[in-house]
């Protein structure tokens, strides 16, 4: 079994259930093929480099996962079929240097998944506003008289 990083794009008019639905159909095929996904990291909606199928926005995904390399063939020919897809990509980690770095990269998915998503706090509305005199329209009045 070698390490694989598989980076895929979603459509992005696509609804978020249906987004993670196909999230999960992906990962599906790598576990169907005898594949282990170790970790992964959704990266959001970014804007692509140029547009695809007339799309300028894609969802990425990352997928961390151990695989025999005769199961990638399959694996990649099922992403071809898939069409809510725009691109994809499969890196393999062979060397003992690829493999140290993509070590670091699976602890760092791992991480970024087990923290506690961070709210961010909606500024209130003050209640009442403060009710301010201000004279400026009774000079005018003055100075037209």
């Amino acid at each position: 079994m070698r390490n694989y990083e598989n980076l895929v794009i979603v459509k992005p008019t696509l609804t978020a259930e249906e987004i993670q639905a196909s999230v999960k159909a992906i990962e599906e095929v790598i576990t169907s093929n005898g594949g282990e996904i170790i970790a992964t990291s959704p990266m959001g909606m970014r804007k692509l480099a140029y547009p695809i199928e007339k799309n300028e926005r894609g969802f990425y995904h990352v997928i961390y996962s151990s695989i025999a390399p005769s199961a990638i063939t399959e694996i990649e020919r099922r992403f071809r079929i898939n069409e809510e897809l725009l691109r994809f990509v499969t890196i393999k980690y062979d060397t003992n240097r690829e493999i140290a770095a993509f070590n670091g990269m699976v602890e760092k998915a791992k991480k970024a998944a087990e923290a506690p998503k961070v709210e961010t706090p909606v500024a209130e509305a003050p209640t009442e506003t403060p009710a301010v005199e201000t004279e400026a329209p009774a000079a005018t009045e003055a100075a037209a008289e």
